[in-house]
């Protein structure tokens, strides 16, 4: 394992903790104490793969990066290709969370069948402690889009007498959120209909 070894605009690639040493007196700003080689060595030694940071001064340090490279060019073409992978995981990350709003937001006057499971909050009666409890709550109800019938199904249960106010609803973009459109013609004369849940265990969160 070689060392990549940064000091603001100085850098070299390290193949042994002397070369390192090398590197840090060549700069003359840099005061040596006795102790650097051993961090040095503890670092390198270590399982730890994240940057470390030598200080060196009040306000200054090095950074210290562990590589597989063998020279400096093929670590700035790691790098680079690294950077690449990352923005691209960013992009993608991005146009899934794009979608995922615009299928919420889509305007689709109608009837939804919506299901959701909330955390609700319940007094347990032996020991009048408070517990989460996995709630799984399904209606059928009239909206105007998916994001629509979220907003009006949080109304309806946080301003239910019997829900402690400290439950939680998960968002519009979780997966604990699923939905159906049924159509626009209606499903009865209830615009807002709660359907039962049939063998759904509850599950206490510790």
């Amino acid at each position: 394992m070689n060392l990549y070894v940064r000091y603001f605009d100085h850098e070299c690639l390290a193949k042994s903790i002397d070369e390192a040493l090398d590197f840090l007196r060549s700069i003359g700003e840099i005061k040596m104490e006795s102790n650097m080689a051993s961090r040095i060595a503890t670092f390198l030694n270590s399982s730890n793969l994240y940057p470390f940071r030598l200080k060196v001064s009040y306000s200054n340090y090095v950074l210290f990066l562990k590589t597989e490279a063998e020279t400096m060019e093929q670590f700035k073409e790691e790098q680079a290709m690294r950077k690449e992978q990352k923005a691209d995981r960013a992009v993608t990350m991005a146009e899934r969370k794009k979608n995922i709003m615009d299928a919420l937001s889509e305007q689709k006057i109608g009837w939804w069948e919506v299901f959701l499971m909330f955390k609700r909050v319940i007094t347990m009666p032996d020991t009048g402690k408070c517990q989460y409890i996995d709630t799984p709550f399904r209606v059928r109800l009239k909206a105007n889009s998916a994001l629509d019938a979220h907003l009006r199904i949080l109304e309806h249960l946080q301003n239910r007498p019997d829900i402690d106010p400290r439950s939680q609803f998960p968002s519009a973009k979780s997966d604990k959120f699923q939905y159906t459109f049924l159509g626009e013609d209606g499903t009865g004369e209830k615009e807002f209909e709660e359907m039962p849940e049939e063998n759904t265990e509850q599950t206490p969160e510790a």
